[in-house]
């Protein structure tokens, strides 16, 4: 990249850049969350959970993580997701000028609460292709089941 004509003292575009960031990120000002439980964006990993009659599925958008990095726990109803994903952009120097990094890097943790239903002793996760999958199943007594209703007459 060619260094810019405009050289100000300290990135003053660098800084700008940042300076916006973190005010987005205080005020929301990159959308509202998708539902009570979820986050806002910017979130690392994104996240899209759902229930089936069977399980609670979790999937966890994390490309570029090395699964040796990558840790998944549960305690006392809480599942953690943590890791560390490197950069991909070199840092700057006096031959590179960086002016966006709209791509996260560096140490992540997202910690959600599970419902009382579920069976954390069998918990199944999986990575393929950047996507975490985690598969927590239902506690048997409270899967629904249909009841016989016996003929008295």
């Amino acid at each position: 990249m060619y260094g810019s004509l405009m050289r100000l003292p300290g990135d003053f575009f660098a800084d700008l850049s940042e300076l916006q960031r973190q005010v987005e990120q205080l005020v929301g000002a990159r959308g509202w969350p998708s539902s009570i439980r979820a986050v806002g964006r910017g979130a690392f990993p994104a996240l899209n959970m759902g229930t089936t009659a069977e399980a609670v599925e979790i999937y966890a958008f994390a490309p570029g993580v090395d699964l040796g990095k990558l840790e998944v726990s549960i305690d006392k109803g809480l599942l953690t997701i943590a890791g560390e994903r490197q950069s991909d952009v070199p840092d700057e120097s006096d031959k590179l000028n960086v002016y966006a990094r709209e791509r996260f890097a560096g140490t992540f943790r997202r910690v959600m609460s599970l419902s009382d239903d579920v069976d954390s002793t069998r918990v199944d996760a999986t990575y393929r292709n950047g996507v975490l999958r985690i598969v927590i199943p239902r506690r048997e007594e409270s899967k629904p089941r249909r009841i016989d209703v016996k003929d008295m007459g």
